[in-house]
C-alpha cells in the first residue's frame, strides 16, 4: 500500500472537557483504527484554534491532530480515523451514537418550534 499509509490502531489523547472526551464517556485516551494517507498540517493549528476550532484529540507520540470540533456548533466533530472499523450492531462507535443523538435532538427542537408556530397561527 505504500510507505505513507497509516494503517491500524493509533493512540489518541483527548482534551479534558471537550465534546470528544464526553462522547467517549470522559475518557482522556482512546485508540481508533486508521486507513489513510492524510494528516492535519500542524503548521496551521494556531490559526485554526484562533478562529474557534478545537484540536480535541492528538496522537501522543507524533502530535498529529486526530480529532477536531467547533464548540459553538450543535455537532461539529471530526475524526482522522475510521470509527466504522470497530463499530458493530451490538457496540456502535461512540461517534455514531452521539451524532444520531444530536441529530434527534435537533429534529425534535425543529419539530417543537414548528408546532409552536402552528399553534400561534391557529390562535391568531
Amino acid at each position: 500500500m505504500g510507505g505513507t499509509m497509516r494503517l491500524g490502531a493509533y493512540a489518541c489523547d483527548l482534551k479534558p472537557g471537550s465534546r470528544a472526551s464526553a462522547i467517549y464517556n470522559g475518557a482522556t485516551a482512546i485508540s481508533e483504527r486508521h486507513r489513510h494517507r492524510y494528516e492535519f498540517n500542524n503548521d496551521f493549528l494556531d490559526q485554526f484554534e484562533k478562529a474557534g476550532m478545537v484540536a480535541s484529540g492528538k496522537n501522543p507520540e507524533t502530535g498529529l491532530v486526530e480529532m477536531i470540533e467547533l464548540p459553538e456548533h450543535p455537532f461539529f466533530v471530526g475524526g482522522q480515523f475510521h470509527p466504522e472499523l470497530k463499530s458493530t450492531v451490538e457496540s456502535p462507535a461512540p461517534l455514531f451514537v452521539s451524532f444520531i443523538a444530536a441529530a434527534k435532538t435537533y429534529a425534535e427542537s425543529k419539530n417543537g418550534k414548528a408546532k409552536q408556530q402552528e399553534e400561534k397561527v391557529v390562535h391568531e
